[in-house]
């Protein structure tokens, strides 16, 4: 007792040498509100906000990847992991006990005399406690759980991104198959007015140059139709493979974008990021992580103490515990100072301190980017509306001229030029607004996840 006295005394002596800090405050100045405005009947995401787009297969395809991802399992195994890893450093602060069972049987043969067997037999538990005076091991406990909440937002993260790629990926499908549509739409003009240059050819009323040229307008739209019919095969696959599935025999039943809606949605307030977007919340924990780590590495400086007992029963008779055994305990205590080791220990504080100082930077450039993310996005969903509606514009007038270009040539009032170029005009007009469409949804889309999904992450 006398000298477990004496090691905590010096222990207290040694406490002085403690190297001690502020933990780091990374939280960057945020802005009062983003710079883009939104409508005024604009709404918050929901936690399933994916059904602001009005789609019932959507919604499927999505809970089919919840279920199957390969890439959202392996978050979930990180997860899983890291529990472990708090279980481990938790295991650190309580004694660690030990029950030792032994028996031995030993012959000896002395010269010229008769074979003796001795038997002996023991059992001992043993117990050791590591004294967490300044704690070392709550700090590598306070790191493990820090790791683990980080674990947990960044499988958020994965299945935000996921949740994303799939709607994306859905939007992308039904965008190309409208533009198949288009194309294949335009091939039948194309084909239309070829019968009007070929009748006015026989007639002698055109030219064969005439007939040249809507025969290459019409192979130049046959053409044009088999990359997005490749396209449309490889994202087909690609959102196979999202919802965790073979491609051989996937489809999805829509076939056009003009029947989803493109929702409204409101950005809040710019500090809301911080609390909303699980790769923020991420980041902070593995900062807290750092923090942690930080203190552990100064703690490893200090004195160590250790408190050891035993006890122990060891008899001559084998296996028998009954006869007369022989008892004994013991009780210790350590205190181990590190002396010199080179500078190893304080080149660790050196490292957990500029890993701290890192995060603290990588946090403030996740911050900002947060913020891009979703300034970029309200400047898109607003202005690809405006763009949208031109378009339709666009392509009204278009057919109008179109239809009255096909007439003039008919009556021999235009040449086939003019025809040409209406018809191009008409078949970018339509194809542009088919891509504004698919642009105006990836930008909700890209909204929906620079906000952090919904209002509030879900719980662990």
């Amino acid at each position: 007792m006398k000298q477990t006295l004496i090691c905590l005394a010096l222990a207290t002596l040694f406490g002085g040498c403690a190297v001690t800090g502020p933990a780091a405050v990374p939280a960057p100045d945020m802005p009062v509100a983003f710079a883009e405005t939104v409508a005024a009947d604009a709404a918050v995401p929901s936690s399933e906000w994916w059904a602001a787009f009005g789609s019932p297969e959507l919604t499927a395809l999505i809970a089919a990847a919840e279920a199957a991802n390969p890439d959202l399992a392996i978050a979930a195994e990180h997860v899983r992991q890291a529990e472990a890893q708090v279980r481990t450093a938790d295991a650190s602060l309580f004694p660690a006990l030990n029950l030792g069972l032994g028996s031995s049987r030993r012959e000896t043969h002395p010269d010229g005399g008769e074979w003796k067997t001795a038997d002996a037999s023991s059992a001992t538990l043993s117990a050791s406690y590591e004294l967490d005076l300044w704690g070392k091991n709550a700090a590598g406990r306070q790191s493990a759980e820090a790791a683990l909440r980080a674990s947990r937002f960044d499988r958020e993260t994965v299945r935000l991104t996921l949740v994303a790629g799939v709607a994306n990926g859905y939007f992308q499908l039904l965008s190309l198959r409208g533009r198949l549509d288009v194309a294949r739409e335009n091939l039948a003009i194309a084909a239309r007015v070829f019968k009007v240059v070929d009748s006015r050819v026989r007639n002698g009323a055109a030219s064969a140059l005439d007939l040249a040229r809507q025969q290459a307008a019409v192979l130049t739209q046959t053409a044009a139709i088999q990359p997005l019919e490749l396209q449309e095969r490889q994202l087909l696959f690609a959102l196979a493979i999202l919802l965790g599935r073979t491609p051989e025999g996937f489809d999805t039943a829509a076939s056009s974008i003009t029947g989803l809606a493109v929702p409204r949605i409101a950005a809040g307030l710019p500090a809301q990021l911080l609390v909303r977007r699980p790769d923020l919340a991420s980041a902070e924990a593995q900062l807290a992580a750092a923090d942690a780590n930080v203190a552990a590495a100064r703690a490893a400086l200090l004195p160590a103490i250790s408190l050891t007992g035993s006890a122990g029963l060891a008899t001559d008779v084998l296996l028998n515990f009954l006869s007369a055994p022989t008892a004994a305990v013991a009780l210790g205590a350590s205190l181990l100072q590190p002396i010199f080791d080179g500078g190893r220990q304080r080149a660790q504080v050196d490292v957990a301190e500029s890993r701290q100082r890192e995060l603290v930077e990588a946090y403030r450039k996740a911050v900002y980017a947060a913020l891009a993310d979703v300034e970029s996005a309200l400047a898109a969903a607003g202005r690809l509306a405006a763009q949208e509606q031109l378009v339709e514009q666009v392509v009204e007038q278009a057919r109008v001229a179109l239809r009255l270009a096909e007439v003039r040539y008919r009556e021999g009032a235009d040449d086939l030029l003019t025809l040409l170029d209406a018809q191009r005009t008409l078949f970018q007009a339509e194809d542009q607004r088919a891509q504004i469409r698919l642009s105006r949804l990836q930008a909700a889309v890209g909204l929906y996840k620079a906000l952090g999904g919904s209002w509030q992450l879900r719980g662990p």
